[in-house]
């Protein structure tokens, strides 16, 4: 699998980190399942991903709402974080993202823009050795406004001192794209998991 960069002489690579940088999305639902069976609650894996993107107490909201459940959600959110940390030791960086990351790296800067806790992000990249690579973390706690809204590339490209329009975005969920598009950025969009499997067994 190679990543189609578009046209453009870019002054800066933006990254989305779970499933875009880091192959974490696997491990995710593996303790989203966890958490959430504790409180007889399900979350199919085709809607996990359609949800990519989405804050993980909205998510809890969300199915709270569709099962007709009351699950706490502060204390669930802990949880699945809890057992997603129990995992990393597992988690592997995406090679076609590092390939791009190791081309530019002391060429242009970059930013990671998420839609994750801070804790997360800085955990999942240092046990992947690439947190140096970035010049700033942009996550959940720093903008109010998630996916599809523009907030976290645009306050990104504000740390980063570069126009949007100069700015390349690497996502793997449609709310990302979407976000990366309502800044004015162009994009990149990474395979999901299996995606990425069916890619290989076909070739």
């Amino acid at each position: 699998m190679k990543l189609q960069i578009p046209d453009g002489a870019f002054r800066a690579y933006l990254f989305d980190c779970d499933g875009t940088v880091v192959d974490s999305m696997p491990l995710h639902y593996i303790a989203w399942k966890e958490a959430l069976a504790e409180w007889g609650c399900t979350y199919e894996e085709e809607l996990f991903y359609s949800w990519g993107g989405r804050p993980i107490r909205e998510i809890i909201s969300l199915l709270n709402e569709q099962q007709g459940l009351n699950m706490p959600v502060e204390e669930v959110a802990i949880r699945k974080e809890n057992l997603y940390f129990d995992l990393l030791p597992q988690l592997k960086a995406i090679p076609e993202v590092v390939e791009h990351i190791d081309a530019m790296y002391g060429k242009i800067p970059f930013a990671v823009a998420s839609g994750s806790r801070r804790d997360s992000v800085e955990s999942s990249l240092e046990i992947t050795g690439l947190i140096d690579k970035f010049e700033t973390l942009v996550c959940a706690d720093d903008y109010k406004r998630g996916k599809p809204a523009p907030d976290c590339f645009l306050l990104a490209a504000e740390r980063l001192g570069i126009a949007p329009e100069d700015c390349l975005v690497f996502e793997d969920t449609e709310l990302g794209i979407e976000a990366a598009t309502a800044a004015g950025m162009a994009s990149v969009k990474v395979p999901q998991p299996f995606e990425r499997v069916s890619y290989a067994v076909s070739t």
